[in-house]
This record gives structure tokens, C-alpha cells and sequence, in this order.
């Protein structure tokens, strides 16, 4: 299992660091508007505070760990959960216009499985291995835009191998690397994230291991959550 540990690597940049941490998993919408949001956060942040660089570190979650490893049908799913057809419509109309207002327009109905997200978060891992911090946010955007876009199923090894190598992974090390992990996976699908037991839901932010936001909040209330970590920072002893 490839550890979300992240590599060492050399920093030549002289400006201050905030970390944003993020813990988010693939099968929640709100994590991909919290993505955005986060985004739009970080743009306007970084002209407020040219002299502040800002790290961002994913941090993988699974919302519902026991999901079987074949999936379960994804439609069947929200409608035993949420009880009618007219609260799954309800509640996704909600997410839509979230979605809109971050520039993302989601395709509930191309989903047919909802997918036990174990091994897209440990390719995800296996990416920043090879690559750091820039190869594992590609290949995050790219398994949440194939799976709440294009209806892909992302717990599928041969979609996460056709996604891994479009986000530049060598393909006989990603294929290797899949069948190992498929080899050594827990077979209830639950995969261990010892950094987020204290995770109640996602997506969650913390900022600089002080200020912290549990859910899609608006890039303005993300800002100041940041524009708060930095000020603590800079009071501090």
C-alpha cells in the first residue's frame, strides 16, 4: 500500500508557506465544489498575500468504506437512502445549483455505480509518489471529472489504469502497481487513513493546523478562514 506520506523535496522558494489540508473523498459532490471554491479561495488569497505561498495537501477519506469492491448501483443506492424519487430529485437540483455557481455541471444521471473509492485514492497516493504534490492533484481532477462528468466507474481497475496513464503515469509501473494493490487490498474495501479517523465528513479544510471548515463553504468564507490562519500565524510568539 503506498502511504499518503508525501517525498522530501528541495524548496528554493523564500515566501512563507500556509498549508491547506484537505480531506475530501470522490463519490461526494460537495467535494469537487469545495475544490473549486478552495481554488477560487487561493486566487484571490494569493493576490491579498503575494509574499504567502500556499501549499495544498489532499488528504484521501472514505465515506462509506464497506462499499463491496464491485460497487453497488449508484441510482438504487440514494433512492433506498434518501426514500423517494422526489428527494432524490430535490437534493440533487440543491447540488446542481452549488455546482453551477462553481462552474461545474454534474451528470448524476451517466452514473451507474457507486464505487468503492479504496483504490482510486491509493492510485492517488501512487501518483504523488512518482510525481509529488502537482501529479496527485491532476489525477484527482481527473477521476472526480470522469466519475461526476463522464459516469466512469473509478473503482474499476482497468478505468483507473486508462486515467492514470491520460495523467502521465508510465504504464507497466501502473500496471504493476494496480495488480499488487488489487492483490493486497482489504477485501471489505475499507482502506485505512490514519490521518482523517478524526473526520466526521468531508470535504474538510484546515489551514495552517489551525483554522478549519467541514463542508462546501463559499470561496469568500474559505478566504477568510485563510486570511484568519495567516493573521494567527503572524501574532504568534
Amino acid at each position: 500500500m503506498i502511504s499518503d506520506r508525501m517525498p522530501k523535496f528541495i524548496d528554493h522558494d523564500a515566501r512563507r508557506t500556509m498549508t491547506v489540508e484537505v480531506f475530501f473523498d470522490f463519490i461526494c459532490p460537495w467535494c469537487l465544489i469545495g475544490k473549486r471554491n478552495l481554488e477560487a479561495a487561493i486566487t484571490r488569497f494569493t493576490g491579498l498575500q503575494p509574499d504567502v505561498r500556499v501549499e495544498v495537501l489532499w488528504r484521501s477519506h472514505q465515506l462509506l468504506p464497506y462499499t463491496p469492491l464491485g460497487g453497488m448501483p449508484y441510482q438504487a443506492f440514494y433512492l433506498d437512502r434518501l426514500g423517494s424519487h422526489e428527494a432524490v430529485a430535490a437534493r440533487r437540483a440543491q447540488v446542481r445549483r452549488a455546482g453551477i455557481a462553481a462552474g461545474i455541471e454534474f451528470a448524476f444521471e451517466r452514473i451507474d455505480v457507486l464505487p468503492n473509492t479504496a483504490a482510486a485514492h491509493d492510485l492517488v497516493a501512487y501518483a504523488a509518489s512518482r510525481g509529488g504534490e502537482a501529479q496527485r492533484a491532476r489525477l484527482i481532477e481527473r477521476l472526480f471529472s470522469a466519475y461526476f462528468m463522464e459516469g466512469q466507474d473509478i473503482g474499476d481497475g482497468r478505468v483507473l489504469e486508462r486515467l492514470g496513464i491520460e495523467c502521465g503515469l508510465e504504464q507497466q509501473a501502473l500496471v504493476e502497481h494496480l495488480a499488487e494493490a488489487r492483490r493486497t487490498a482489504d477485501p471489505t474495501g475499507y482502506r485505512l487513513h490514519a490521518d482523517s479517523e478524526h473526520i466526521g465528513g468531508v470535504p474538510h479544510f484546515v489551514f495552517d493546523a489551525s483554522a478549519t471548515l467541514s463542508g462546501a463553504y463559499p470561496p469568500g468564507a474559505i478566504l477568510e478562514a485563510m486570511m484568519l490562519a495567516v493573521s494567527s500565524e503572524c501574532r504568534a510568539p
